[in-house]
């Protein structure tokens, strides 16, 4: 990227919040103002219904037009919502057959109790059919942040279970998602085709678009992205995420 981005795309967990939590009010008023003058895209492991709980839900006095700039790529990016006549609809999802949902729960439900990740207290479904992606969390999808923070510090843990569930699923992709969890969705089917498939839809170029995420690293989900090659901004939590925009949306706001 060689000039200022049209389009700026974000994770959701660890990135824009907290693991499974509402947008701090903080974050939400920036995202309000960064719609005014970009493009804004959210890509992340949640369904759908996490991200209106997480983000659509708790962002204020955001007009019909400014939602219309704000795209939505659940789960991983198998899945695409734009805003429309006042409702969001799905653009398109890339949906796992019955049969490779049946395996991939088998695979990492097997290989999670075989390393001894298959854990008693638990808050929330640890497996969970997303259509377009299985997703496996450690400690169930309502834990509290910091039982997840101290489950797998390291990501050992995650890079493990992927491992085993990737070997026995060969045709599909399997990765480390949040900070307890493992997705599975169709091979090849990862952050980098969610970013590819909107490059398409909104004729907005890669090399105009901007990724902030906080699992860049070789091992993270955010990694496709920025394999892909699109220009990528690496951060430790929302409140790091929170005073890169107060810097960049001023320098966007303020271009020709």
């Amino acid at each position: 990227m060689t000039a200022l981005p049209r389009l700026v795309a974000f994770d959701l967990d660890d990135t824009l919040a907290a693991s499974k939590s509402p947008l701090d009010p903080r974050m939400a008023a920036l995202l309000v103002r960064l719609l005014d003058v970009a493009v804004v895209c959210v890509i992340s492991g949640g369904n759908f219904p996490q991200f209106r709980m997480q983000l659509v839900d708790n962002l204020e006095n955001v007009s019909d037009a400014a939602l219309a700039g704000l795209h939505l790529l659940p789960t991983c990016g198998t899945q695409y919502y734009r805003h429309h006549d006042g409702a969001w609809a799905q653009i398109y999802a890339e949906n796992l057959s019955d049969d490779e949902k049946t395996r991939a729960l088998a695979a990492v439900e097997t290989s999670a109790r075989d390393l001894g990740y298959w854990e008693t207290q638990t808050w929330g479904p640890i497996l969970e059919d997303r259509g377009s992606q299985i997703t496996f969390s450690a400690l169930g999808q309502a834990a509290p942040v910091a039982s997840k923070v101290h489950w797998d510090p390291s990501g050992e843990k995650k890079n493990a279970l992927r491992e085993r569930v990737q070997s026995l699923l060969p045709d599909l992709e399997v990765r480390s998602g949040g900070s307890t969890s493992v997705d599975i969705t169709r091979r090849g089917i990862d952050k980098a085709y969610g970013m590819k498939r909107l490059a398409e839809l909104t004729n907005i170029a890669l090399d105009d678009m901007l990724f902030i995420g906080d699992r860049l690293d070789e091992n993270g989900n955010d990694y496709p992205v920025k394999v892909l090659g699109v220009e990528c901004v690496a951060v430790d939590g929302w409140e790091d995420t929170a005073a890169y925009l107060d810097t960049l949306i001023p320098t966007l706001a303020a271009r020709p």
